[in-house]
């Protein structure tokens, strides 16, 4: 196997190769057949996605014996020479502009570029990273770009077209290049996993492209990685998330449930697990808002995933449709908003930690905040039947009053009134409620060490577990009175 990169091994040596890029591949193969060439070019887009490679392939097309044609023979002696693992031509100059963008260089450059080709049909000068050349130096290289002898093209490579100078830039074709879209970008890091012979288990690929961000060389980086690092059973999603970093979907998957069922415990103890672990809790924010991003999908369009919305395995995609059929739109948005919010105040956060939990309080809290969105979300868990009580929302209450708690408050006197079917286990309350009424109920209910209701009341002996119920009306009168309508005694 060689050792060479593997963006590198597969890099396109015809624009029917290159991919995602077909609105510049496709005007450039017809201004070759119709042999309208532009003298200079200015290739510009995102790291890695094709730039310097399609400067080459179109020095290869200009110079094919065949040429100018937009599919080089590969046999002749320049397309060898600028095949992939090539010599290189000498017809054709590739210039690092990060080291050589100064106007000496330009004066170089200006001086040498009126020599014709020395067996090629072009003198062709691919300048890559363009926008390093100083000012000087794009005004010494302006009248030999403006006005080149008929042999010599000049292909401008540049991330940030808006520093070249705008003299140059009016007299070259701009190409912008963009990023690969997901799926065009899956299938070919798919085919060059086929053509390595290892096998790749589902939801790897995905995990790739996410972190390649669109760009061709980035991805085919991080595979080249996870290649390397395969075993007997290929690569495996365990490792891809490992070595790259990501969130397990497991964990995903307990927060989002614990979110949608209200339960606090559970997802706090999921946060200690996120740390305990080692996991970065920044990774694990954004990682958590792409689920939500998904979910938030997958609850407008039902079947995103068949639209290519959402990359992810089948499996994942189930199991995230079953986590928005339970969550409330309403409450599914306010949850990624706030995860959002939360993840632009992680960054320089000292307690990276301490961000996550309030992040978990806000969005299990929607009754903490009086704003539309978590009115809304507090109606979805009604509707839902989500049990607050069980989410922690407070403590439970240790007296619950019973029927014939409040008798006295309807007007009618406690001590005249007949004893209920309870029989003395349940006193009457003094009238008026408050205080006195409670410790009346508490009393005749729930001391300690009774057993029937006037244990409390006074009375000692045999006799106070037996008594009528005039009996256990008077006995609590006389200690409450005092506290309701007397002051405290002076010392």
């Amino acid at each position: 196997m060689s050792s060479l990169a593997l963006y590198r091994r597969y890099r396109p040596e015809s624009f029917a190769e290159v991919i995602g890029q077909e609105h510049v591949t496709d005007p450039l193969q017809q201004a070759l057949r119709n042999n309208r060439v532009n003298h200079a070019y200015l290739f510009s887009g995102p790291r890695g996605c094709g730039k310097t490679t399609s400067a080459r392939i179109l020095a290869r097309c200009l110079n094919c014996e065949q040429g100018p044609t937009p599919t080089p023979c590969g046999e002749c002696q320049s397309c060898r020479d600028l095949a992939r693992n090539g010599p290189g031509s000498i017809d054709v100059i590739e210039i690092d502009a990060a080291s050589h963008g100064g106007v000496d260089d330009a004066r170089d450059l200006r001086e040498k570029a009126f020599f014709g080709p020395a067996g090629s049909r072009y003198k062709i000068y691919i300048i890559d990273e363009a926008h390093m050349v100083t000012s000087a130096g794009f005004n010494a290289l302006l009248k030999v770009v403006e006005e080149p002898p008929e042999h010599l093209k000049f292909i401008f490579a540049t991330t940030e077209p808006e520093k070249v100078i705008g003299t140059i830039r009016s007299r070259t074709h701009h190409y912008p290049f963009r990023l690969v879209p997901p799926g065009t970008l899956r299938e070919y890091l798919g085919e060059v996993c086929g053509h390595e012979g290892i096998p790749v288990e589902d939801g790897v690929l995905p995990l790739v492209v996410r972190a390649g961000a669109g760009s061709v060389r980035d991805s085919m980086s991080v595979m080249d990685q996870l290649l390397a690092a395969a075993g007997a059973d290929g690569v495996t999603y365990a490792m891809a998330t490992a070595l790259l970093g990501y969130t397990e979907a497991s964990l995903l998957d307990s927060v989002v449930e614990a979110f949608a069922a209200g339960d606090g415990a559970a997802a706090f103890e999921i946060v200690d697990r996120v740390i305990e672990g080692g996991n970065d809790p920044r990774r694990f924010v954004a990682d958590l808002l792409e689920r939500l991003r998904d979910l938030v999908i997958l609850a407008a369009v039902p079947d995103a995933a068949e639209k290519g919305l959402i990359d992810a395995p089948a499996d994942v995609v189930e199991r995230m449709q079953a986590q928005a059929g339970v969550f409330g739109a309403a409450e599914l948005s306010r949850a990624a908003d706030l995860v959002n919010d939360g993840l632009t105040e992680m960054r320089g956060a000292t307690s990276p930690r301490l961000q996550l939990e309030l992040i978990c309080a806000r969005v299990m809290l929607p009754a903490a905040y009086g704003d539309e969105r978590s009115v809304m979300a507090r109606l979805d868990r009604l509707e839902r039947g989500v049990n607050f009580a069980g989410a922690g929302a407070g403590p439970a209450m240790g007296y619950v009053p019973g029927p014939d708690a409040h008798a006295g408050a309807q007007g009618g006197s406690a001590a005249s009134a007949p004893p209920g079917p309870s029989g003395p286990s349940a006193p009457p309350v003094p009238p008026g409620g408050g205080p006195a009424a409670a410790r009346a109920a508490v009393r005749g209910t729930g001391a300690p060490g009774s057993e029937s209701g006037g244990a409390t009341g006074g009375g000692s002996g045999p006799d106070s577990g037996t008594g009528t119920a005039p009996a256990a009306a008077s006995a609590p009168a006389a200690p409450v009175a005092p506290v309701r309508e007397q002051p405290p005694a002076q010392p």
